[in-house]
């Protein structure tokens, strides 16, 4: 992706998760913007955008942060929302034996103590592979991997979704079901 797509997918990111009514933009309960209502929103703040960009950065995002719906006329955040206003119905999952989140050293006394929280987030984000668990981890410092008995904890009575780019979401993990 070129620098400047970079920069809008992360201006997107920014208003569709966090901050619509920067631009004066409304989303509606499950998240959804109107697209021709973001364009003209953006364009106040100085970002030149049309669908065929907003499509390319959909398309070509690594992450899959956005998801266009079917009818091709809203664009959300498919997960990481912290505004209150946005409740995606995500459908509960079964999920895999393990899931893993990626930290870093500095966060684990409290991790181990308390477990994992959404902070300022709606859910707990997990991956499904190690990997990419690491480079979420990396993002804030040296990186630590946890193991997370994800099926043991389903198994309890703890629920679990998979937002439409394959992140898995919990509402909490407890320490005892964390493996370092």
């Amino acid at each position: 992706m070129s620098k400047n797509n970079t920069n809008i997918s992360k201006f997107l990111s920014y208003i569709l998760r966090h901050q619509p009514e920067t631009i004066g933009l409304s989303l509606d309960k499950e998240g959804w913007a109107v697209i021709d209502d973001l364009i003209l929103c953006s364009a106040k703040k100085g970002y030149v955008l049309d669908y065929t960009l907003i499509r390319n950065i959909v398309d070509n995002n690594d992450k899959k942060r956005f998801t266009i719906s079917d009818d091709g006329l809203r664009l959300r955040a498919s997960q990481g929302h912290s505004s209150q206003q946005v409740n995606i119905d995500y459908k509960e999952k079964v999920p895999p034996r393990f899931l893993y989140h990626g930290t870093t050293k500095r966060f684990l006394p409290t991790i181990r103590e308390q477990g994992l929280f959404p902070m300022s987030r709606q859910y707990v984000h997990l991956s499904l592979d190690e990997h990419t668990a690491i480079l979420v981890g990396q993002r804030h410092g040296k990186p630590v991997l946890l193991k997370i008995r994800a099926l043991h904890m389903y198994e309890q009575g703890f629920k679990f979704y998979q937002a439409d780019n394959g992140v898995w979401l919990s509402e909490q993990v407890p320490p005892e079901f964390i493996q370092e």
